[in-house]
């Protein structure tokens, strides 16, 4: 074999060789577009299901402000609701900070024994907490009236931006 033919044949080799990489980084390429559109397809899903969730919350708490606005349901048993159903938002975080009056309630009472467990307790003991938990609603009664108002609108707003982006996409 001549030393053109080696180099021939060495320069098909390696052309060969280029080319099976060249292949296979398209492929690799090709697997990586893929998984980074089915990445932001999971996320897109995802989101939704948080957004889905938070407006079914954000309808309860809409609920619980009218009723607390009516007075239809005590201060305590909203403020309660309210905390809890706020801080199970997916994709409003911190809306409880902005109700400072209505969190205090919620804490000074959240050790409060309820349902069965109330019903165990003794009746001095249960005094003592229905004392405790009217002490602290008529402390925070004003703040609370006008975090109602604050709360009602917030939450409508938020909801709304969420039906928004839920119909957007």
């Amino acid at each position: 074999m001549s030393e053109n033919n080696l180099l021939m044949l060495l320069a098909i080799i390696g052309g060969l060789i280029i080319f099976a990489l060249a292949a296979y980084a398209g492929k690799l390429l090709k697997q990586l577009k893929q998984q980074r559109q089915a990445q932001t397809a999971a996320n897109a899903l995802h989101k939704k299901k948080h957004a889905e969730h938070d407006v079914k919350v954000l309808d309860s708490a809409v609920i619980i402000v009218r009723a607390m606005k009516e007075s239809q349901c005590e201060y305590a048993e909203g403020a309660w609701r309210l905390n809890v159903l706020l801080d199970s938002l997916k994709l409003s975080e911190n809306l409880t900070e902005q109700f400072p009056a209505i969190v205090e309630l919620y804490e000074s009472i959240k050790h409060h024994s309820i349902l069965d467990e109330r019903k165990q307790l003794p009746k001095k003991e249960r005094m003592m907490q229905d004392v405790e938990r009217m002490k602290v609603e008529a402390k925070l009664t004003e703040q609370i009236d006008a975090e109602l108002e604050l709360l009602h609108e917030t939450v409508l707003n938020r909801k709304s931006e969420l039906n928004s982006a839920l119909t957007s996409h």
